[in-house]
């Protein structure tokens, strides 16, 4: 069996799932005073999982709602099968299911789909980004003030001093608009396919970023830290962008790391 066809044919099965049951999510659980996990949550994760179980018994599989499966393979599946839970839970039409498959802790191959538009994005390492079949690359906009950008924030927003608020005032007064849609994984495939020109977020997983952060450099787009540093999954912070607008960016996020605003 092929690892692309098993990443295909599961994300396809769960969003498949997931649309039907759209409105509908069933038992509603909190891991914290924002952080939720649906019924569907679950059951999309149960098929996805038998599905590489089935065709790669001996592979690790780490996903976002139950304990990591360590078999002592050096091949490993990063899932999120309900990326967007919380838009799910109230039927907001913007979530998709995200399947990441690494080797010896190298991203080899990231599918993304999301079930509403049936837009499936597919990157293979060193083979480019597709949606559908096409290929896709980043936006070609030079210019942060005519820049759509697009982010997200963290679940300990009422905890934590580091909330992104800051972020998002300063970007606010400098690109053209931000979006805010409640998907990382989508954030960044849309970076990819040209309809974002920058995303920029923290405290995310590897199981949000995994197989998105692959599309994107598979599109030709540059993804590091807030400073510039190479990205990581397993990071702290995630800046993506078309390559273009990607220095100024950084400047944004450092002036205020440097406490000098913008």
């Amino acid at each position: 069996m092929d690892i692309k066809d098993t990443a295909v044919n599961a994300a396809k099965a769960a969003g498949l799932l997931l649309r039907e049951r759209l409105g509908n999510a069933g038992r509603i659980d909190y891991k914290g005073a924002v952080n939720i996990v649906t019924e569907m949550d679950t059951k999309a994760e149960d098929l996805i999982v038998a599905v590489i179980k089935k065709d790669f018994p001996e592979h690790a599989i780490l996903t976002e709602e139950r304990p990591e499966i360590v078999t002592g393979s050096s091949r490993r599946w990063i899932i999120d099968p309900l990326d967007g839970t919380t838009n799910y839970a109230h039927a907001f039409p913007f979530f998709c299911v995200s399947i990441g498959f690494e080797d010896s802790n190298d991203v080899k191959l990231g599918v993304v789909y999301n079930p509403m538009l049936d837009e499936l994005f597919i990157a293979e390492k060193g083979k480019g980004a597709y949606l559908n079949g096409k290929r896709v690359g980043v936006s070609r906009v030079g210019d942060l003030g005519k820049s759509l950008l697009a982010t997200g924030f963290p679940y300990d927003i009422r905890q934590s001093q580091e909330t992104n608020l800051d972020h998002f005032a300063d970007f606010a007064v400098r690109a053209q608009a931000i979006r805010r849609a409640g998907s990382a994984a989508l954030d960044l495939c849309y970076t990819a396919c040209g309809r974002f020109d920058g995303f920029w977020e923290m405290k995310l997983r590897p199981w949000d970023v995994a197989a998105a952060s692959l599309i994107v450099k598979e599109a030709g787009g540059v993804i590091t830290d807030f400073n510039g540093a190479a990205f990581t999954i397993h990071g702290a912070e995630c800046l993506a962008s078309n390559g273009l607008i990607h220095r100024t960016m950084l400047d944004v996020l450092m002036k205020k790391a440097a406490g000098q605003g913008v």
